[in-house]
Parts: C-alpha cells; sequence; structure tokens
C-alpha cells in the first residue's frame, strides 16, 4: 500500500512485540542496558502501563544529564523569529504545504525570494521583541528546478541560493545582532565552510533512513532528490567534520515500519557518537495537511511520538538534548515531558510556523506555566546549544563567536536575560594575525623537540576515538591476493600501461625475489622516462602557523593558539626566510600553514606578495588545496577565482598535498574535517586549466590498503591524462609520503599501523613508476621520512627525484621524523652517488637552474649558517 494512500495503516511491525519480549526490553531499558535495534522496535510500540514504564525511565535518563550539565530541572526553549527566505524548492514532498511554485508566488504578489529589506524587517521587529534566534528555513535548491529562481539570483548578484543565505546571515548579524540558525536543505562541505562563519547553527531533518519511502512510487519522499537518506546521512557527516552545532531529527508516522525508525534513531546515534555535533534531535509527529498528496494519511498519535521521544532518549543517552515542537501536541506537553524531552525548540511572539502554518506556537508564557507545572523551570537559550557556547571553538566560528558570547550567559551558557539584542560589526581579519608563540619552532625542533607527543584536547578534538576504532575494525585486514605474479610481472616488463587492476594488486604484495624483480622493472621504466639524473631543488619551507582546528587524525603539527608548541609568523618574518633562503642559492620557497581561525582568506595573497615584493626571482610553490578551499570560502570567491587572483599575487604552483588517500571512506578516518576528495580534484584540475602547475602526493601506511593505493593512482594518471591533452601540464611529480605513525594521533589512539614497512615503501615506489607511466615523468621519494638510505634504496626502485634541500621541515618532525630538518646540497649529491647515479639540480618545474644561482647554492652547500644539528 502507498504511503500517500488515505487509508494506509499505521507503522507497523512483521512481528509484533510478544508480552515476553515486552518485559524484557523494558526491565533493560530500566536497567540502563544498551538496547539493539530489536527491542527498540519493541518499545517503539509500547502503549499503556508499559508505556508508562517507558517513560519514566527515559525521564530518570534526561534528568541526570540535566544534572550533569548543570541545570537540573530546566527545560529550554529559543525565542526565535521564522525568516522563509524562498519556499521554491528543486524537491516534491507529498506532505509539504512549505514548497509552492512561481505562478503562486506571483499570484500573491511575493518575489521567488524574500527580499533583504523583507528580511531585515522580520529580524528587526524579532530584535525588538527579545528574539534572539533568525531561523532562516528555505526550500533545497530551488535554481536547479526553476528559472525564476536562477532570473532572481542573477539579477540581484548572487551565484547560488547559498551565496543569499550567506549574504543575509551577514546582514542579520550585522543590523539586528539575532543570531542565524541556517535550514537550507542538503549542503555539501564546501557548502559548510561558507556558511559555518556566518551562523551559530545550522540544521536538517534525517526524517528517516527507509529509503523505499524515497525510492518507490506513491512514497512521500519519490521524486525528491535530496530526500535520499544515503544524501541526508551525509549531511550529517558533512556537519560533524565541520565541527557545525547541528540540529537534526525524523518525522514520524509518514508510512515508516517500527523498525525502520528505530534503525533511523540508530543512524542519528551513530552520527552523534562519530563527531559529538548533533546538538540536539527534533522527534516531530506527521500532521496531514490540505491540498497535499497526503491529505488523507491519518496523524501520528500521541502515544506513537510519546514512546518515540521516550526510546530515543534511551538511545542517545543523557547528554542529548530531545526537542518536539509543542505546537504540534494540542497541548499535551506534560506527557513530552514524562517522555524525556528536555527543549521545546524555536518559540516565536512573532512569525507563525511557515512549515506548519495550521499550528500556530504557544505564548511563552503559557508554555512556561505548563513546564512548570510538570516540575521544570522554562529557561531561554539560544540557537547554538550551551555546550557549544562554553566550548567556544572549534564549533564556533570566530567570526561569529563574539555575536554568540554578546547574547550567552558566560556561566552557562544559556540566553543571557539581561542582554540587548543589537547588531555588531562581522568582518573577516583584514591581516595575517601579529607573529606570536614558539616561532622558531623549526630549529628548535631538532633540538628541543616538542613539547608532549599529544595536544591536551586529545580526547576530544578529533571526533569519539572508540567509534573509529569499530569503524576501522569492520573493515578488516587487507587480503593478501593470490594473483598471477610471473604474468603481471610480465607484463609489467612488457608495457606497464597494460597492467590490469588484478595485475597492479598481485604486485603491490609483492615480497622477496618477486619485489627485486618488480623494483627493477620499475628502475628500467625509469631510465627509459627521465634518464639517469637524480634532480633536487634547493627550496627552502616556510610553515607559517601551526595554529589550526581542521581535527586531521594524522596531524600531530596542528596546535592550538593556547599550545605551548603553538606559533604564527607575520609576513615579515614570512618574507625575511624566503630572502635567506635566496642568499643561500634557493630558487623555491614551498609555504603551508594551518588552518587557522583567524586568518583572512586574503591573507594567502598578501603572503605571496609579500614574498615575490622581496625576492623577486624566487618561485612561490605554495598553498595546499585545503587552503585553497578555505581561502575561496572566506573570500566568498570561487575556487577559479581565488587561484586567478592568488596567481597575480605571485603564486607559480601548488603543491599537491592534503591528498592523503583519495578515497573518502579512508579519508574520514584520517583526517575528520579536510576536505573531500572530490573538492581536492576539483581544485588541482582547476589550478592546472589556470596554468598552475602542482605536485601530487600520496600517503600510505596508516589505515590504508593496497586497493586504495592503486585507486589514488589510477586518479592520478587519469587527471594527468586529461591535463596533457589539453595542454596544460599538470602535475610536475608524484611524491611518496610514508606515514610517521609516532605522534599522529591515529596512531596513538590505537587505530592506525606504526607506518609502512620497508617492503610497502619498495612496492609503492615501484608501483607508482608503473602505474602513472607514461603521464607522470617524475617519482619523488622523501628523505625526510625515509632517511637517506631508505632514500637511496627508492632510488634504485623506479624514483628519480629527492625533493628539495628543505632548510626547515616542521610537519614530519613533530610528528616524530629522526632524520631531520634540512639536507644539503652536498647531502643529496651523496644519496643520488649512494644509488650509483649522477645528479642535477633542477628547478620546481624541472627546468634547468640559472648558472648564478648554482654558484649560490654550491658556495652555501645550500642551507643556513645557522641551522642547529639533529638532535638523536
Amino acid at each position: 500500500m502507498d504511503a500517500t494512500d488515505p487509508d494506509a495503516p499505521a507503522p507497523s511491525s512483521p512481528n509484533p512485540p510478544t508480552a515476553n519480549s515486552m518485559r524484557r526490553a523494558l526491565r533493560r531499558a530500566r536497567d540502563g542496558v544498551a538496547l539493539d535495534r530489536a527491542e527498540a522496535a519493541v518499545l517503539l510500540q509500547a502503549r499503556g502501563e508499559d508505556l508508562t514504564d517507558l517513560c519514566a525511565s527515559a525521564a530518570r535518563v534526561r534528568d541526570a544529564g540535566l544534572e550533569a550539565a548543570g541545570r537540573p530541572g530546566v527545560i529550554t526553549y529559543s525565542k526565535s523569529v521564522f525568516v522563509p527566505l524562498t519556499r521554491l524548492c528543486r524537491d516534491k514532498c507529498h506532505y509539504c504545504t512549505f514548497a509552492t511554485v512561481p505562478g503562486k508566488l506571483r499570484r500573491e504578489g511575493q518575489g521567488m525570494f524574500m527580499s533583504p529589506d523583507e528580511v531585515l524587517e522580520v529580524a528587526r521587529r524579532g530584535a525588538e521583541l527579545g528574539c534572539k534566534e533568525a531561523l532562516i528555513t528555505l526550500g533545497d535548491k530551488p535554481e536547479d528546478r526553476w528559472p525564476e529562481a536562477r532570473e532572481w539570483l542573477d539579477a540581484h548578484g548572487y551565484d547560488d541560493t547559498i551565496a543569499y543565505v550567506r549574504a543575509m546571515s551577514i546582514r542579520i548579524l550585522e543590523e539586528t545582532g539575532l543570531l542565524p540558525h541556517l535550514n537550507p536543505g542538503v549542503l555539501g562541505w564546501t557548502d559548510f565552510q561558507r556558511l559555518k562563519p556566518v551562523s551559530a547553527s545550522m540544521g536538517m531533518m534525517l526524517e528517516t533512513t527507509a529509503t523505499r519511502l524515497w525510492s518507490e512510487p506513491g512514497g512521500p519522499h519519490h521524486g525528491s532528490p535530496d530526500k535520499e537518506p544515503a544524501v541526508r546521512l551525509r549531511v550529517l557527516e558533512d556537519a560533524g567534520r565541520s565541527s557545525v552545532p547541528f540540529t537534526s531529527g525524523l518525522l514520524i508516522g509518514i508510512g515508516e515500519t517500527y523498525e525502520e525508525r528505530a534503525e533511523s534513531l540508530f543512524a542519528l546515534r551513530r552520527v552523534s557518537r562519530a563527531y559529538h555535533g548533533v546538538q540536539e534531535l527534533i522527534l516531530q509527529n506527521f500532521r496531514a495537511k490540505p491540498d497535499t498528496a497526503m491529505r488523507g494519511m491519518p496523524d501520528a498519535e500521541l502515544d506513537e511520538l510519546v514512546a518515540t521521544v521516550a526510546v530515543a532518549r534511551h538511545l542517545m543517552g543523557p547528554s542529548a538534548c530531545l526537542q518536539a515542537p509543542p505546537n504540534l501536541v494540542d497541548g499535551e506537553y506534560e506527557r513530552l515531558i514524562g517522555a524525556g524531552i528536555d527543549d521545546w525548540g524555536g518559540v516565536s511572539p512573532l512569525t507563525p510556523d511557515h512549515v506548519n502554518p495550521e499550528r500556530p506556537w504557544p505564548q511563552i508564557e503559557r508554555l512556561a506555566e505548563r513546564s512548570a507545572a510538570a516540575g521544570f523551570e522554562l529557561r531561554e537559550r539560544l540557537a547554538v546549544y550551551p555546550e557549544y557556547v562554553l566550548r567556544g571553538e572549534p564549533w564556533l566560528d570566530p567570526r561569529v563567536l563574539p555575536h554568540v558570547r554578546a547574547l550567552a550567559d558566560p556561566a552557562t551558557g544559556l540566553a543571557n536575560p539581561r542582554a540587548v539584542v543589537r547588531g555588531l560589526p562581522w568582518q573577516e581579519p583584514e591581516d595575517l594575525p601579529e607573529s606570536y608563540g614558539r616561532t622558531d619552532l623549526h630549529a628548535s625542533i631538532d633540538t628541543e623537540g616538542r613539547t608532549g607527543d599529544r595536544r591536551a584536547d586529545f580526547e576530544d578534538v578529533y571526533g569519539d576515538w572508540e567509534v573509529l576504532r569499530e569503524q576501522v575494525l569492520a573493515k578488516g585486514a587487507p587480503e593478501r591476493l593470490a594473483g598471477d605474479l610471473r604474468e603481471a610481472l610480465a607484463v609489467a616488463a612488457d608495457d606497464p600501461t597494460r597492467l590490469t587492476d588484478d595485475h597492479a594488486l598481485a604486485l603491490f604484495h609483492a615480497d622477496g625475489p618477486a619485489l627485486d624483480a618488480l623494483c627493477r622493472i620499475a628502475d628500467d621504466v625509469r631510465r627509459d622516462a627521465v634518464g639517469e639524473e637524480v634532480t633536487y631543488c634547493v627550496t627552502r619551507n616556510i610553515n607559517f602557523t601551526n595554529v589550526c582546528y581542521t581535527g586531521c587524525r594524522f596531524c600531530a603539527f596542528a596546535q592550538r593558539r593556547t599550545d605551548a608548541d603553538a606559533y604564527t609568523l607575520s609576513l615579515e618574518q614570512v618574507a625575511e626566510r624566503a630572502a635567506q633562503a635566496w642568499e643561500v642559492g634557493a630558487t623555491e620557497v614551498c609555504m603551508q600553514g594551518g588552518i587557522h581561525p583567524d586568518l583572512p582568506g586574503s591573507a594567502y595573497f598578501d603572503i605571496a606578495r609579500a614574498v615575490k615584493e622581496r625576492v623577486p626571482g624566487i618561485h612561490v610553490h605554495a598553498f595546499s588545496p585545503m587552503e585553497v578551499v578555505n581561502g575561496a570560502t572566506r573570500t566568498g570567491l570561487s575556487i577559479r577565482d581565488w587561484l586567478q587572483q592568488a596567481k597575480e599575487s605571485g603564486l607559480d604552483t601548488i603543491p599537491g598535498t592534503a591528498a592523503e588517500i583519495l578515497d573518502d571512506d579512508v579519508r574520514w578516518v584520517l583526517t575528520k574535517g579536510k576536505l573531500p576528495a572530490a573538492t581536492w580534484v576539483e581544485v588541482v584540475t582547476t589550478a592546472h586549466e589556470l596554468g598552475i602547475r602542482s605536485s601530487s602526493t600520496m600517503m600510505y601506511g596508516h589505515v590504508d590498503t593496497p586497493a586504495h593505493w592503486l585507486g589514488h593512482l589510477r586518479l592520478l594518471a587519469e587527471i594527468q591524462q586529461r591535463s596533457l591533452e589539453n595542454g596544460t601540464g599538470g602535475f610536475t611529480e608524484f611524491v611518496t609520503l610514508p606515514f610517521i605513525h609516532t605522534n599522529a594521533p591515529v596512531y596513538l589512539a590505537g587505530i592506525a599501523r606504526p607506518g609502512p614497512t620497508a617492503r610497502d615503501n619498495r612496492a609503492v615506489i615501484a608501483m607508482a613508476r608503473l602505474l602513472l607511466h607514461p603521464h607522470i615523468r617524475n617519482i619523488q621519494t622523501s628523505w625526510v621520512k625515509l632517511g637517506a638510505e631508505g632514500a637511496a634504496e627508492m632510488l634504485r626502485s623506479g624514483a628519480n627525484d629527492l625533493g628539495g634541500t628543505l632548510m626547515e621541515e616542521t610537519i614530519s618532525r613533530m610528528a616524530g621524523s629522526s632524520y631531520g630538518s634540512y639536507k644539503s646540497v652536498r647531502d643529496l649529491q651523496a644519496i643520488a652517488e649512494a644509488a650509483g647515479r649522477p645528479h642535477r639540480q633542477r628547478t620546481t618545474v624541472y627546468g634547468e637552474v640559472p648558472a648564478e644561482r648554482l654558484a649560490a647554492a654550491l658556495a652555501s652547500d645550500g642551507h643556513l649558517p645557522e641551522l642547529l644539528p639533529v638532535l638523536d
């Protein structure tokens, strides 16, 4: 029976619970034992005395959480205004009256979007009434379906709906003081980076994980691309990775079974545990609306909602915040409080609930009375929950944090009843932060070492280690394939471009004589492709800050502002280091830094410009794809426009770092909040199209497998092939980056392997040579990570490049590498000679070095005289 059938029954279970199973599940709930999916589905069907029993135990869990949070007996709400920015939507949900069509808007005399004046009028009136939240709700990507929406955005100068949401959020912050809570529907990872600096929190209802309600004709979500459960779960994951306080929840009674409802709750719990970013869950009961396809569907009964709230409380635990909208329950407030809610959601003294316009908000005074009758004090909170207010960064962007603190009680994180709601300036920082912290870390890391092996917030900043451990264990160990090595080696020797995936996987597992044969074949291919010369570059690394809140789990470099090893260089210090490098023969500076929350998006332009002004002849190789995206989202520029402006400021090439493994399943274990693989590809391909070449990299030996290495290398070869066909040059080289485990958080948590083995290193370098042939000619090995002997071995296994002198290197040394921070020219030449090969200094793009630079490098031996010896 279709979910939209007016005679459709209430949710049913294929196996209604027996009295025995209900008693057992209730007992486990009372005893605080973790419930499984089957037990949750049973409890969702509790009625009568069983439901009373279930609610009593759920309320005890809630009360324990409120006690631990320091607000016992408190139930919260947010005083808000509802801003329906646009009612156009590309989806076709069968129960929705919020979404409409352009013709109807025109007949009603309304625009395709609310105008800025209309938005600000609502927000100002709300501020006058003491509201502190602007709930901005809109349809999903209306410009993808409605030409009228696209025309409106174009006419008003906005690239897309998200750009308009961002612009209006800034104006609300600056002109009214209300805190935007954004509900723009399905967002991508980049969208979160664009909107986080202008909002206190965001949200999107999961609604259900029952895919059939989306995929089958007649289902409530059929024909709605943004209602696919897998898509919506990805949004929740991306919000967690981006450290966005996020609201989600379920819409119950739309045709799902009890088992499906239980599965939806478990999916929400999994995301909440993994990232600690789900600030509240809304449990909303379906109410049929006239003029919709589901107008004949029976409303979800109150018992259904009460049981769902109680089960959600047991599953989510005492610290979760659960909300049920008070305008959808006909005044049965006490039953919801008794089931375990601790919040009433947004309640407006000014605007209607535009999603449920037939259901007016209760008066706040009435809500307070009814809450008090149930033994709870009603207290106002902000759009962002108090726990996140008190934590501050990384959950609240520094650009919006002053706006939040202006309205918050600093002791509780709740709304300050005495706060004056008024606009405050919102602005990007204009300059690079002043120099501070351990700015000599590039040298002292080799003598004094790092202060500790981990950050003080180790247990919190990276997400839930136990969930991550379970995720990795579920994948299992890589299987060693029994493929025909003899056949694979023969194909590799004859024509490596003919290697199939099965061949490649067999070769990645080669060991002993087979591995020796593989390395000889790769070395022969190297000889034919680039000759015998081993190349190197005289360069200086400049890591201009290590302050970063991205939360990469493999990174031991990133620090908080307050950590003992944190530092930031000034523009003058960056330029001075580049000048020092030029004096000793450098042709390049390689500049990368952490994603510092106070770093303006234009700071990267300033850094490139400062170096070029001080040293016009030096090559600026700078800014990883992650930094490019950070700069673009902070400036509001597209990736293409940002790169073009960076190029005009002096950027010559970009490092292909931040790639790690270009497989999101692995990336989300390693990086938490870094850009997805598709965005990395977008950045490097856009750079190539603009004539900005890049390196390419792979970090391996952690939670990855040879199958991931193969996919990564195939993707790089594909990108390079397209670049060469388009005449853009593309990648200059491929760099292997063995995982340094010693101080890496993901290793300290017992999740990652202790780096690759010597066998892995030889196999990866050899297979990189074969799989990237003939598209990427230069294969670089890392002396920083492998040492001189290890690098020489890689030169005998297919590599032809040693990278650079570096002069300073902080990232690998902070991770625990013991091979120092620089090599002199003579040191690099000695590595080549140990491999029995001639050597040649090169430029960044593998060109010839001017004689004057060669002489300067030889005279100084390519390193700064004040650098100190390595501390063993």
